[in-house]
């Protein structure tokens, strides 16, 4: 009797790690709900029911890649804490280099963060947020050895500052040197505080302008829904119930659901060209007028923040000649900074402008989201926080 030798497979070392950068990757570059748990498969070289043995279903394939990028992070920061041990004065610089490792190593984690895991049951989201929060806390502590003069609050604002800057990579179509992001991440984490917040840090947003008839509403109703929930997550009933009417009657404004899209997606971009643009084309000095687009641009951020959370979140969900109008805008948009920046500060070479001209816009779109920056009401009783303008300056290089 001949005996057969029988061949146990054995699963390649780190595949799940394998699995979990190609789903990252894969979201980051299409949206989470795009991607196929085959097509992941079809990345690393496996079947999907071998997928399915890694990971139950495509929800939580999404969970862990987040969280193995914010496990990352964390990692990052502790080992700074622990290269400044003995010298806590280059804690900042520790602390910059460290994330700007991790956002080139890990260029999918800011959309990971800021898109696809809105789409997770809100435990999770709750979960992953703690997460964060706690690699915060230990950035603040670690930046604190070196500026001691901050409080714990003020130290914080300046690391999720800093981590916003470094989060704009995922949207850049290149590169940039780890020393060119370290160099911006380190001016954000230096931005002076003073014993109070600017005067205009934290003005009260404006009044809001009521819509102008049903279709209007629709559209307003919408950025705030698609910035929230994502757009996949939006029912027409819920579009139809945030204007009081019932969802078919959305069918009688708008042939479907990605129309609305795309049409909300056309009047944040309309508004934000003549807000701001205007500003930055102004004659006179590049200084004075790169300056004035910044607090042009905190105030629609400030006003607005649904809209430039749906343009960044939701213009790959548009059908491809809205989406390509999407990115021609985005483009011509940072053109003018970019130029106008090289103008005020000739030695920044376009990468250097595009990668700054990128952390100022995360910087100020993150930061208006957070209570500290909504208004002079919002935290009573804490020390001031740097305001959003200064950390905007601060990313482009201004004093």
């Amino acid at each position: 009797m001949v005996r057969t030798a029988v061949v146990t497979a054995r699963r390649p070392r780190g595949r799940r790690g394998q699995i979990l950068l190609a789903a990252a990757e894969q979201f980051h570059r299409r949206g989470y709900h795009q991607v196929a748990m085959a097509e992941v498969a079809a990345a690393v070289g496996i079947t999907a029911p071998a997928l399915y043995r890694h990971f139950r279903g495509k929800p939580e394939l999404l969970r862990q890649a987040v969280r193995e990028g914010l496990d990352e992070l964390a990692a990052a920061v502790d080992r700074a804490a622990a290269g400044a041990a003995g010298q806590p004065a280059d804690g900042a610089r520790l602390l910059a280099e460290a994330l700007a490792q991790v956002a080139l190593d890990r260029r999918a984690l800011g959309t990971l963060w800021q898109r696809d895991a809105r789409l997770l049951p809100a435990p999770q989201r709750a979960a992953l947020r703690r997460t964060l929060r706690a690699t915060v806390r230990a950035g603040a502590a670690l930046l604190r050895g070196a500026r001691p003069e901050l409080a714990a609050e003020q130290a914080e604002s300046l690391v999720w500052a800093a981590l916003s800057a470094a989060g704009s990579l995922s949207y850049h179509t290149f590169a940039p040197p780890r020393r060119l992001l370290a160099q911006v991440l380190l001016e954000l984490l230096e931005t002076g505080v003073d014993a109070e917040p600017d005067a205009d840090g934290r003005w009260p947003a404006a009044a809001p302008v009521p819509p102008a008839g049903r279709r209007e509403e629709l559209l307003a109703a919408a950025v705030r829904l698609f910035d929230e929930r994502g757009f996949d997550n939006v029912s027409t009933d819920r579009l139809g119930a945030a204007v009081g009417i019932a969802g078919p009657s959305l069918y009688k404004h708008f042939p479907t659901k990605a129309d609305l899209l795309a049409a909300a997606l056309v009047r944040c971009r309309e508004r934000l060209w003549h807000e701001v643009a205007g500003v930055l084309a102004a004659p006179g000095d590049p200084d004075g007028a790169l300056r004035h687009g910044i607090a042009a641009y905190l105030d629609f951020a400030r006003r607005h923040h649904h809209y430039l959370g749906a343009m960044v979140s939701e213009t790959e969900r548009l059908a491809e000649p809205d989406r390509k109008a999407a990115v021609d805008f985005r483009r011509d948009f940072l053109r003018i900074w970019v130029v106008l920046l090289q103008r005020v500060h000739p030695g920044y070479d376009k990468p250097e402008a595009r990668v700054r001209v990128h952390a100022m816009f995360a910087v100020v779109n993150d930061g208006v989201r957070r209570p500290d920056h909504r208004g002079p009401d919002a935290r009573r009783g804490g020390p001031p926080e740097p305001g959003l303008d200064r950390l905007a300056r601060a990313a482009l290089g201004l004093g």
